[in-house]
């Protein structure tokens, strides 16, 4: 029953799968011992009937009191047990779930992330994970625990009377064929309802993102609507959904519930014929009245259930999902990169295609090219951000394919044109470079980074907050901390993407100044898109359409009649010189 189908469908650990059983256990127990209640009330009822009836003694009161007094002290304790296998144990658990995904995405490749939204990913480690905790604490253990008691208690009962059974638990069995009869249909309205949530969510992040330029494009109205609309359509999916599964849930239940009419009717006609007594009927009665009650809470939630099974499919997503992993031992004979006729996909375009070079160590290898050659993705293939799919990429003669990434990163420094930065402070920031760097030791990178200029003009200096991504500071500055973390990594290869591309030439002389300090005597792979900026490269690598069309000095490459980089350095010459009319 709870084998390796049943830990899928509903996302649980192996901690989780122990946690349902002992729900499950105690639920039983539970249901057994307030079935017991009833049974305290069926022989009370009985002796009395007995003395009304056949003139027998009154039965003493004090063994019906501490039978009473028993079942309150067993009923409490058994109900603690309950509570702290289907609440306590669970809401540990969810942490380590949590916990658990979070590692799990830690050590996806890079590729992973392109193809998942932020609000997506997010929506499975809040949301999913609340919805299943749910499941798990309020439904699996009571259901199956329903399921197993109820099965005791027909055993029983059709050991009194077979005829009074069938009339009491039909509704049982029907009930539950309606509802897993109509799963298909809530399974496909809770995925309808999952989507367009996810919708909502997507588009209240990219309204927040965008909103400066929304307002500067005055969209303000067309956004506001088309989210609007997104809401709209989540709303009524949720009441479409909703109002299907309940349909199918208040039938179950009312099919479950006309069990009681016809052991009325089945127990008043056997009466009439003398074919069973009074008290047999009213002891089925009384067992009615707990039969159904545990199945309550499972239909109420039923079409929670459902819902969770998309939820955990999510979740199970991510933990198929194949992670980038390798030996945690890295120790490379210099940092030569070489690149061994790789190829590399991006969902299912090819982007590389057996591209072949050398970045030597102490040298500057440039990575040029028009707009989707490969560029970027050589850089981050490099540091095996994402997994080549043929070839082979080596670091001082070591595949960086067997190797652990977080190990290998830990040689890599990067500076990229689109910067990350956190809510922090400076002196935080720039502490990302090296965990457990001392303030003198973070100081020291950013005056070599140029960063005390402007950190001097902050209200508290380095311990000034720099708002979400580093809103607060200007571009060349958000650059100049980019590089002190580099610096202060001191990693033995360096990956730039056009650090200055977008930077006033004041910011840019500045941003250089630093990059010199930086490269000096390191392995250096950089992406360059303008080429003024590689002429001093010891390397070039021209990239077209995928693949290397030229390598060598800029002054060969210069040299070629005919040369993509002859071509192209022409034309940003040519440009340079435009002027508005």
């Amino acid at each position: 029953m709870f084998g390796k189908e049943f830990q899928r469908k509903y996302a649980l650990t192996d901690q989780g799968i122990k946690n349902t059983k002992q729900a499950t256990l105690w639920t039983v127990i539970v249901n057994l011992v307030v079935m017991g209640g009833m049974g305290i009330l069926y022989l009370m009822m009985k002796k009395y009937m007995d003395t009304l009836t056949k003139g027998s003694d009154l039965p003493k009161a004090g063994m019906f009191l501490a039978l009473v007094l028993a079942f309150v002290v067993l009923s409490l304790i058994t109900h603690l047990q309950q509570y702290r296998a289907t609440y306590g144990l669970v809401y540990g658990e969810v942490k380590n779930v949590r916990i658990s995904l979070a590692e799990r995405m830690r050590k996806l490749p890079l590729g992973y992330f392109g193809k998942r939204d932020l609000a997506d990913l997010t929506e499975t480690i809040m949301g999913d994970v609340n919805r299943l905790e749910h499941v798990w604490s309020h439904c699996l253990g009571y259901l199956y625990g329903s399921y197993i008691s109820t099965a005791i208690v027909a055993v029983m009962l059709f050991a009194f009377d077979w005829r009074l059974s069938v009339a009491c638990l039909w509704g049982v069995p029907v009930a539950f064929i309606l509802l897993f009869g109509s799963r298909k249909i809530n399974k496909r309205n809770s995925e309808i309802t999952k989507e367009a949530g996810i919708q909502v969510s997507d588009g209240i992040q990219e309204t927040l993102e965008n909103i400066r330029e929304i307002r500067a494009t005055n969209q303000e109205e067309r956004f506001l609507k088309q989210l609007n609309d997104k809401i709209d359509h989540h709303e009524k999916t949720m009441l479409s959904g909703e109002l299907s599964c309940g349909i199918f849930v208040n039938a179950a239940s009312v099919i479950m519930r006309l069990g009681v009419a016809t052991t009325i009717l089945t127990g008043t006609k056997l009466i009439l014929s003398g074919q069973v007594e009074f008290m047999v009927l009213f002891m089925f009665l009384l067992v009615i009245t707990r039969v159904y009650a545990p199945f309550d809470q499972a239909l109420a939630l039923i079409a929670e259930m459902l819902m969770s099974q998309i939820s955990a499919s999510r979740l199970m997503e991510i933990h198929d999902t194949k992670s980038a992993e390798g030996t945690d031992s890295f120790a490379p004979k210099g940092h030569d990169i070489v690149f061994d006729h790789v190829s590399f996909a991006y969902d299912g375009d090819d982007v590389l295609k057996d591209v072949s070079f050398t970045a030597k160590e102490g040298q500057v290898t440039a990575l040029v090219g028009p707009s989707g050659s490969g560029k970027s993705t050589c850089a981050r293939l490099a540091a095996r951000l994402w997994d080549i799919a043929a070839g082979k990429i080596t670091v001082g003669g070591v595949d960086i394919n067997t190797v652990d990434p977080e190990v290998l990163l830990s040689d890599y420094s990067m500076v990229f044109q689109d910067v990350i930065l956190f809510d922090d402070t400076v002196m935080e920031n720039i502490r990302l470079g090296k965990h457990g760097a001392t303030d003198e030791e973070v100081k020291a990178a950013a005056r070599a980074a140029n960063c005390d200029e402007f950190v001097e003009k902050l209200p508290k200096g380095y311990d000034t907050p720099i708002g979400e991504n580093g809103a607060k500071l200007s571009g060349g500055e958000r650059q100049r901390i980019s590089i002190a973390r580099a610096l202060l990594k001191n990693a033995p290869i360096v990956l730039l993407d056009e650090a200055t591309a977008s930077l006033d030439v004041e910011n840019e002389t500045r941003v250089q100044e630093a990059l010199s300090r930086l490269l000096s005597g390191k392995t250096v792979l950089v992406i360059a898109h303008r080429m003024r900026t590689v002429e001093a490269a010891d390397k070039i690598v021209v990239l077209s359409e995928g693949r290397v069309a030229e390598e060598g000095k800029p002054s060969e490459l210069l040299g070629r009649e005919d040369g993509i980089f002859k071509r192209m350095t022409k034309l940003q010459s040519e440009s340079a010189g435009w002027s508005i009319a």
